[in-house]
């Protein structure tokens, strides 16, 4: 099966960083907190409603704050994630990114990636009139669980099926009704629970078997292309099945 979209998160998927723990680095007194919050809403522990707006008020994060992140989130791509989003969207493939991050620190990424603004759905923040934190948009979907499958839900009705959803999260793993095929990306972060409900499981660093699995396993014309496809083969061929390693 070819698909016309392919849906990615960014945090351990995409990036090798989650960015609200990086944010954490800026606030040493409260790291630890943070990044015990972080993970208790990744694993499924505490639903990210409880946990979204409790981890921004303990940094109340600055513009600077949010500049530092966004090139964090650059040099921590995953090394072939620019080849893999160049070649879904040579072959005419849809890419999108849904993340419960913070828009400003991601759309620089997304512009190094090659993608639109657009193709971005994440969350926005609000700023009081001396540029200091004031909150964030608690009426985003991506605030809450089960709110990427709403903006995947929507994105299938615009974009047409068949849809992929990568990710490594309980919230990406939310997406599975409204997606096609959910690929499980454990390259960075294993969570048991997702891994364990996923329809494909991918345990390399590189993203390429998801390119291949995008095109149905058919090999495409463009040099670039095949390499890419080339690549992801190879590493489905070395795996179980289903389970890439």
């Amino acid at each position: 099966m070819r698909f016309n979209t392919v849906v990615f998160d960014c945090d351990s998927t995409l990036s090798a960083i989650e960015g609200i723990d990086e944010l954490a680095i800026d606030s040493p007194d409260h790291r630890e907190e943070v990044r015990a919050l972080t993970d208790a809403a990744m694993r499924g522990d505490v639903s990210l409603e409880e946990v979204y707006g409790r981890r921004l008020a303990i940094m109340r994060p600055s513009r600077a704050m949010l500049d530092a992140l966004a090139v964090r989130y650059i040099d921590a791509m995953v090394p072939d994630a620019r080849d893999v989003v160049s070649a879904l969207t040579s072959e005419g493939i849809a890419v999108r990114v849904v993340s419960g991050g913070l828009r400003a620190a991601l759309l620089p990424m997304m512009r190094t990636l090659g993608l639109h603004t657009g193709s971005l759905a994440a969350v926005d923040l609000r700023w009081n009139p001396d540029g200091s934190y004031a909150g964030f948009d608690e009426s985003s979907s991506l605030t809450r669980s089960g709110g990427k499958r709403e903006v995947v839900a929507r994105w299938r009705e615009e974009l047409g099926a068949p849809v992929m959803m990568v990710g490594d999260g309980i919230t990406d793993l939310e997406v599975k009704p409204a997606a096609d095929l959910f690929v499980a990306y454990a390259g960075i972060v294993e969570r048991p629970a997702v891994v364990a409900a996923a329809d494909v499981v991918l345990r390399s660093i590189s993203l390429a078997p998801v390119f291949t699995l995008a095109l149905g396993g058919v090999r495409p014309q463009g040099d670039h292309a095949r390499l890419v496809f080339d690549a992801g083969s190879a590493l489905l061929l070395q795996a179980s099945p289903m389970h890439v390693s």
